[in-house]
């Protein structure tokens, strides 16, 4: 093990076994069945061996488990010390939230703003980034809230919304330039790969002209001719591009929103998230 481990999967693994189920545990903790059930299959993958017998009734600890309960009453009782030591409960709790680049809107800061003002329990830690590298670390518990784009929604999403993307170039740029300048994100880039298969469909030749790890690096490049792109159509609103006509249309992505829970201090912002996203 060579992370810390997050005291909210120790909350819930000292929770199934004070309560002997997870439903009560889930109860006690105002949160799903599901979450709990998630939250102690992390700690299970973090620590590499099980912890908890399901099979038992009510739920037994394993070996490993009885080890580390004791610690872990130690590590949430030191929290709350800490926490009423302090007096003060500002930023008490962590909510760790990634976003794509482009769904870090006005519309969503401003919501980030409020919610801290009126919650000063919560402290916001938000990150912006690559789909691709978000969904990994949230899968890793390195995120509590995402939303990312991919090509459809995974079954535990919690609201997805379409987001068109097209073809798109500068404005002095060549119609049928050969061999094909392609701006595109680093390798494990949204659309990077979606790109190169398309041009070798239909057998045209192609390089990388410019690879940036920002949208705005690229929409930038795209703008001052530099290549032609596969982009988001909100991102392109209000810049100096047009349409591209070489490769047609292209299917929507979603924007989806995922979070490990949905109760408590988490459940009003997930929802504000929603309807953000559905004002999209």
């Amino acid at each position: 093990m060579n992370r810390m481990i997050d005291p909210r999967l120790l909350r819930a693994l000292v929770g199934v076994i004070d309560h002997g189920s997870f439903t009560r545990a889930a109860e006690q903790l105002n949160m799903s069945q599901s979450t709990i059930s998630q939250q102690i299959s992390r700690l299970e993958d973090q620590l590499g061996q099980p912890l908890l017998d399901r099979d038992a009734r009510p739920v037994r600890m394993t070996a490993a488990g009885e080890r580390l309960t004791g610690y872990a009453r130690r590590i949430l009782a030191l929290q709350d010390e800490a926490t009423l030591a302090l007096g003060d409960p500002s930023g008490s709790v962590s909510l760790r939230i990634g976003l794509a680049e482009d769904i870090m809107t006005p519309d969503m800061a401003r919501l980030f703003a409020d919610f801290a003002a009126t919650h000063r329990r919560v402290r916001l830690d938000v990150t912006a980034g690559l789909s691709l590298a978000l969904t990994r670390g949230y899968r890793d518990g390195d995120f509590d809230i995402i939303v990312v784009k991919e090509t459809a929604p995974e079954p535990d999403c919690r609201a997805s919304v379409p987001e068109p993307i097209g073809w798109f170039q500068g404005p002095g740029a060549p119609d049928a330039p050969d061999p094909l300048p392609f701006v595109t994100f680093p390798p494990g880039g949204l659309y990077r790969d979606q790109m190169f298969r398309r041009a070798e469909d239909l057998g045209r030749r192609w390089y990388v002209a410019f690879s940036g790890s920002s949208l705005s690096n690229v929409v930038t490049a795209v703008e001052a001719g530099l290549g032609i792109s596969l982009l988001p159509v909100r991102a392109a609103v209000g810049r100096d591009l047009r349409r591209s006509t070489l490769f047609g249309a292209e299917p929507a992505m979603v924007a989806s929103l995922y979070a490990w829970e949905t109760g408590g201090i988490a459940a009003p912002l997930v929802a504000a998230m929603r309807d953000v996203l559905a004002r999209r």
